[in-house]
This record gives structure tokens, C-alpha cells and sequence, in this order.
């Protein structure tokens, strides 16, 4: 029987490093790699029931988002599981379809299982309760959207920067009748990109200025939510001229509603927080802001890896930025 010594003698290194690349602990790259071609090449695996026993902890994080058919959270489950897969640990990925109660057996089942950690992208900034896992001593990272109250680590984009960023463009573009369709009231990042967008507003100092929250609308991060929202601003008496659009699904339904009508990019400009694969392919070409989402995943599993080896630092919040991608979409209104 291929014991723990034989793959520390195979891979050149301590009996203790291996039991740290297998139990999640905080190890070099390269490290983890000669300690795991050894174990393969030994046929070691580690008794992960035995290791359970003697933690108290199963060597399984549970990854809680809103939409796994959503890009951007794919793309960010990815992050989270290359980190996992630096060490022993598996990721067992749950869709919460931005259902508090959904998510909140999920959380359940985590503190059930004794799971190691949990990385959760909250479904609600004001109802998500993290407490009982937080009570429990269980590792916790908030990522992309963090509930108000909770004391855990979290990773997130500068929301707030990005839709100011993206909404001084449509105003230096020419646009004035800028409409923003945001996320559902009460999730962080919908608040935050619109708190962008008012910011820019207030900033133009003309009638751009004026226009108030006449051209907000609200919906649910989902396409029927964009192209219902679209749909909504081109039916005022006087619609808008260009429209930010704060996630990238419901992009693609506002373009659906354009398209219905005959009104299609640039002559309203269109800009969309959160690329898709296919922006740059469309024509006219999408300007949007892109979105570090695989550093997002990334990032939460590596922070939560610390808290599980056992870290005890004072609690992080990781800030990544935007990066606006000028296309074809927004190039200014047409005259007359």
C-alpha cells in the first residue's frame, strides 16, 4: 500500500508539504505539482473519509451563484475551480436562480455537510444571511455581490466606477437621452452600476443632467427582463437615444427590442456592462465593459483556501477594476 512517505520520498519533499497539497494548505505551484505526478504516478490517493473524520470537515467547497447559464458566471465558476485544483479540494456548484429561498437551503446543506468553505454570489444584499455559517467558524468568501452585513471576505468588481465609466462615454459619444436598465432593486451590483450611470449624469451639467430617473428601469438580470424593459423606454413619448445596459443577458434582450422596431446601433447607442463571446462578431460590434470574472473566481477560491489552511488575517475585501471596450455600437447618434 502506496503510503504518504513513499510520495514525499518520490517527489523530493516532506511527509508534511504532501499532507498539505492533499488537506488544502498553502503550498507553491510547483510543489503541488511534483507532490500530485508523484501520487499518480505511485497510484496514492488520499483517504478523504479518514480526513473527514479527523477535521470534522469534508474536503468539498460549495460555489452558490445566481445563473450558471449567464457568461459571466460561468467564466467565474472556472476561476474558482482551476484555485480548487491546486489542492484536494472539489467544488460542488449550486444555482440559486437569485431565489433567497433557494439559496438559503443551499447555505443549509453547506453547514449540513460540513463543508469546508463557500464561496457565494448573493442573491439579495438586504436577505442573504450568511450568520449561521459565519457562527459556525465555516470560511466564507462573498463574491461579485456581498450582503450588506455580513463579516466575511469578498471579492468583487468596482461596479460604481465601471457604469460612470461606461455612461461618460454615451455623453461624450453625443448621446443626451441616456436610459439605464439595471438589475433587480436590492442586489449590490445593480445598485452600484446604477449609481454610476446618476453619477455621470449629475456630471454632464446640461439636459442630460435633467432627465432624473425618468429612464431607469429595473428587471431581473435575465434577456425577458432586458427586452421587457427595452421595450418599455421606446414606447415613452420621447425615448432615449442610447441605453446602459448592466448585465450582459439583458443586453442581448434590448437588442432584440431595438431590432423589433427598426432602431438599431449606433443610432441608439448601446453599451453593455459585462462582454459576451460574440460582441466583438455582431454588427454593428458591441461596446461594453469588460469584466475580470475568471479573476473574480479566482480570487474568492484562493482567499478562501487561506481561510481554510487557517489563516487568521483580518478580513479582505478584494476590488478588481473594469476595463471599457469601445465598439461599434455606441458611435454617436444619428442626425436628422
Amino acid at each position: 500500500m502506496v503510503t504518504i512517505q513513499d510520495v514525499a520520498r518520490a517527489a523530493g519533499v516532506s511527509p508534511a508539504t504532501v499532507s498539505r497539497v492533499f488537506n488544502g494548505g498553502n503550498v507553491t505551484p510547483e510543489r503541488v505539482l511534483s507532490v500530485q505526478q508523484a501520487a499518480a504516478a505511485l497510484g496514492f490517493a488520499p483517504n478523504r473519509l479518514a480526513r473527514s473524520l479527523r477535521t470534522q470537515r469534508s474536503s468539498v467547497i460549495a460555489l452558490i451563484i445566481p445563473d450558471i447559464e449567464n457568461p459571466f458566471f460561468t467564466s467565474l465558476a472556472r476561476g474558482v475551480e482551476d484555485a480548487a485544483q491546486r489542492t484536494s479540494l472539489s467544488v460542488v456548484l449550486c444555482n440559486s436562480d437569485e431565489d433567497t429561498d433557494k439559496e438559503r437551503r443551499y447555505l443549509e446543506v453547506a453547514l449540513g455537510e460540513q463543508m469546508a468553505g463557500v464561496i457565494v454570489a448573493a442573491a439579495s444584499q438586504d436577505e442573504t444571511d450568511l450568520g449561521p455559517l459565519v457562527a459556525r467558524g465555516v470560511p466564507v468568501v462573498a463574491v461579485d455581490r456581498r450582503p450588506g452585513d455580513a463579516e466575511v471576505d469578498a471579492v468583487s468588481v468596482d461596479d460604481r466606477h465601471g457604469g460612470e465609466v461606461a455612461t461618460r462615454h454615451l455623453l461624450r459619444a453625443g448621446y443626451r437621452r441616456i436610459a439605464c436598465i439595471t438589475g433587480p432593486e436590492g442586489a449590490s451590483t445593480s445598485e452600484e452600476r446604477l449609481a454610476g450611470y446618476r453619477a455621470a449624469l449629475r456630471g454632464a451639467r446640461d439636459e442630460a443632467a435633467t432627465a432624473g430617473d425618468i429612464y431607469v428601469r429595473h428587471a431581473d438580470f435575465r434577456v425577458e427582463g432586458g427586452r421587457s424593459a427595452m421595450r418599455d423606454l421606446l414606447a415613452m413619448p420621447e425615448p432615449p437615444d442610447a441605453v446602459f445596459v448592466a448585465n450582459n443577458l439583458m443586453t442581448i434582450g434590448a437588442l432584440d427590442a431595438l431590432e423589433e422596431v427598426g432602431r438599431t446601433p449606433p443610432g441608439v447607442g448601446v453599451l453593455s456592462f459585462g462582454d459576451v463571446p460574440w460582441a466583438s462578431l455582431v454588427r454593428p460590434s458591441l461596446t461594453a465593459v469588460e469584466l475580470p470574472s475568471y479573476d473574480l473566481g479566482r480570487t474568492a477560491a484562493e482567499l478562501l483556501l487561506q481561510r481554510i489552511d487557517g489563516t487568521t488575517s483580518p478580513l479582505q475585501t478584494v476590488v478588481l477594476r473594469t476595463k471599457l471596450q469601445v465598439r461599434e455600437s455606441t458611435a454617436g447618434p444619428v442626425e436628422g
